[in-house]
């Protein structure tokens, strides 16, 4: 297989268009509406091909300018004048991608296709234009004398980094080499992900008798007929597939029998028919091994590696092991506790790959002697949000949330908040994209429509999108236990954009290395169950009654130490990916079956566990085959690690405290990518983090 297999031909240059005029403009122009949010319905998808072909030439010319200067290069008149450069491409591209994952249609999956391959070369042809680097290598060369600030010098350094990993520094021939490299590899990080959006639902499994759905939920039972009725059938329930191989209705089915069918659809996803991912796969390994083999680097761990806050791939290998380990001994004392009950209940029983959940659920129930399956009765959607996101941030930040219902969104779903500041300013606009359907990627993120930046006089507009059963019309969206957990955690990655205070866009709110940009929305996730803000929220959806503590306490402990089984489970899909991106070239030319490899790489890592599968299998880990994290998913754990820290040192100082909130913006929220992110951290707690808070969270033995 060729490393340098041309790109489909997807070019968007030279297309007529009879697109309204007016629809562009939406597209390209900074609105009008508070914060600059995009008109969305004046947007048409008509028009983004144009737009984008307009604004990809505007900024062409822009950058041929900045190149073409007969003056001599200063920071102002290049690094700053290429990083305000471009912004109606920008302001396209996040209209765009933000569309493109959460209200798919076909034409988007094909302008998105088409986009990536465009968007990939532009990129290439601005980072490799001799000119251009010319000048921003002569700074970079002469950076310590230029009396620049340490954002400044960030800036820079950040945009000579970018112009050498793109091959700035490699031959004519090795040049266009890499230009088909990065075009390919657009394309197939774009194909990737729709092919496991289709699959959510064509490798759903249908249920033609209700009683086979006993153990569900009201609200899954209702978000089940839903997805039959959108996937076209006229009868019967259809359990569409959650983007992680454990699906939450595994967890509960009572029936083995369709335990077993759900599970197998699940590990299957992706490995059959005109979805199958196993050739895209092999072919971006060889490209992405391919780039790191002419850049000098020892594989494409260590390119990617190269931007993380993590200093080599050994140091991730040392934490992953050394987790591994323990949680392998956890997962032994665990699995046993397991059986022993379900032998209590059932003699004989044997537990298989799909039974481990549901077991576990049940197990760890009898524990405490509650029913967590009450929690959700007292969890719901609306209250969370007022009574329990919104005012945490409000005692935390001095944050206001007032919903626009007179703003419109990108689809019916789309709530719409305006965000004041404890001075009574309007700072941001917040949206909210909470249910899922079947023109919405899994999982659930966070997103921006427009990037906070002083020196463009640009507020932040910023997007959660999770994927939550949608209820019946008139009934209340409830939240299970990992629900609640999501939305804190997705809120906090939103905080991040809201409170982000920097001059430039590149370095606004979250634009920080993948393997910290976890860190503030797992440091959110401790005041889903602060006694203060639990209280506030958790009564009963319909009695108005206060959540009972023993509940509480209960809902409280089964997320205060995670299992042995989800920690399994994702450090083996950590471990996956790492191991696919330490191929070279000739290595990955050899690998003949996927999942031949993925089972060789587990068991070489000791994390072949025959009851827990990865949390994402190769062919739907769209995390790094579709996503920001290549070589990158051990980016949770290590920004687990400082979160750890951070919840301790929370707490230390009184819990939900305005001052500690205050001291939090000042040195992480607010700051982005303008400093260092760890020294940042570090001067918030007063020392290098330690890996005991984390090991104690998740229930694991420190390893001598």
């Amino acid at each position: 297989m060729s490393s340098t297999q041309p790109a489909e031909p997807t070019s968007t240059a030279g297309q007529t268009s009879t697109a309204d005029p007016g629809s562009i403009r939406a597209v390209i122009e900074r609105s009008s509406l508070p914060h600059g949010l995009p008109d969305f319905a004046a947007i048409s998808d008509d028009a983004f091909r144009p737009a984008f072909t307009q604004a990809i030439a505007e900024h062409l010319a822009e950058v041929d300018q900045i190149a073409a200067d007969p003056e001599p290069p200063t920071f102002a008149n290049t690094v700053e004048a290429l990083e305000l450069s471009g912004q109606k491409l920008a302001r396209a591209g996040r209209i765009f991608s933000n569309l493109a994952i959460s209200d798919a249609n076909p034409q988007r999956d094909a302008i998105a296709r088409d986009l990536a391959v465009a968007l990939a070369e532009h990129t290439d042809t601005i980072n490799l234009d001799p000119r251009l680097f010319s000048r921003i290598h002569s700074l970079y060369e002469r950076r310590d004398e230029l009396g620049l600030t340490g954002t400044q010098l960030r800036l820079l350094d950040k945009q000579h980094r970018d112009a050498i990993r793109a091959g700035a520094g490699l031959d004519a021939s090795a040049q266009e080499e890499m230009r088909t490299i990065s075009a390919r590899l657009a394309w197939l990080a774009t194909k990737f992900p729709q092919n496991v959006l289709a699959e959510a639902y064509a490798a759903g499994v249908l249920i033609t008798d209700e009683a086979e759905l006993d153990g569900l939920s009201a609200t899954a039972v209702a978000a089940a007929r839903q997805a039959a009725v959108e996937a076209g059938h006229d009868q019967g329930w259809l359990i569409a597939m959650e983007l992680p191989s454990s699906q939450s209705a595994v967890a509960e089915l009572t029936d083995p029998a369709v335990r077993r069918r759900v599970f197998e659809a699940s590990v299957t996803r992706c490995l059959h028919g005109e979805h199958d991912n196993r050739a895209l796969i092999t072919e971006i390994i060889a490209l992405r091994a391919r780039r790191a083999e002419l850049l000098g680097y020892a594989d494409a761990a260590a390119y990617e590696i190269a931007e993380q806050t993590a200093p080599s791939p050994a140091a991730v290998d040392e934490l992953l092991t050394r987790l591994g380990a323990a949680a392998v001994r956890a997962g032994e004392r665990e699995l046993q506790q397991v059986q022993d009950y379900a032998d209590s209940v059932s003699p004989g029983t044997v537990i298989g790959a799909s039974d481990y959940t549901y077991w576990l659920e049940r197990q760890r129930g009898s524990v405490t002697g509650v029913d967590l399956d009450r929690f959700e009765e007292y969890c719901e959607l609306e209250r969370v949000l007022t009574h329990g996101i919104f005012f945490a941030a409000g005692q935390l930040y001095g944050l206001q949330f007032v919903e626009r219902d007179d703003l419109v969104g990108y689809h019916p779903d789309v709530r719409i908040w305006e965000v004041f500041d404890a001075a009574g300013d309007s700072i941001a606009l917040f949206l909210g994209d909470f249910h899922a359907r079947s023109s919405k990627r899994g999982g659930a993120w966070m997103s921006t429509f427009v990037d906070q930046s002083s020196v463009l006089a640009e507020t932040p507009v910023v997007v959660n999108v999770l994927n939550l059963s949608k209820p019946e019309p008139g009934q209340p969206s409830l939240l299970s236990v990992d629900n609640l957990i999501t939305l804190f955690h997705e809120f906090g990655h939103s905080v991040h954009g809201l409170l982000s205070s920097v001059k430039y866009p590149s370095q606004s709110g979250a634009s920080v290395p993948p393997d910290f940009v976890e860190f503030p929305s797992q440091v959110n996730e401790m005041w889903a169950f602060h006694p203060e803000v639990l209280a506030n929220y958790a009564v009963h959806h319909r009695t108005g009654e206060p959540i009972p503590p023993e509940l509480a306490r209960a809902a409280r402990e089964a997320v205060e130490v995670e299992s042995a089984h989800s920690t399994i489970e994702y450090l083996a899909a950590a471990v996956l990916d790492l191991a696919w991106h330490r191929l070279g070239t000739e290595e990955i030319a050899a690998v003949e079956d996927v999942e031949a490899f993925e089972a060789a790489a587990l068991a070489a890592a000791g994390l072949a566990h025959p009851l827990i599968p990865p949390r994402y299998r190769s062919t739907y880990f769209n995390h790094i085959f579709g996503g920001q994290y290549a070589a990158s998913y051990y980016s949770y754990i290590w920004s687990e690690v400082l979160a750890a820290e951070t919840e301790q040192w929370f707490l230390a100082n009184g819990g939900l405290q305005a001052g500690s909130g205050r001291r939090f913006v000042e040195s992480t929220l607010s700051r982005g990518d303008s400093v260092d992110p760890l020294a940042a951290h570090q001067r918030l707690i007063g020392r290098k983090p330690e890996l005991g808070p984390l090991l104690r969270k998740r229930g694991l033995e420190p390893v001598a």
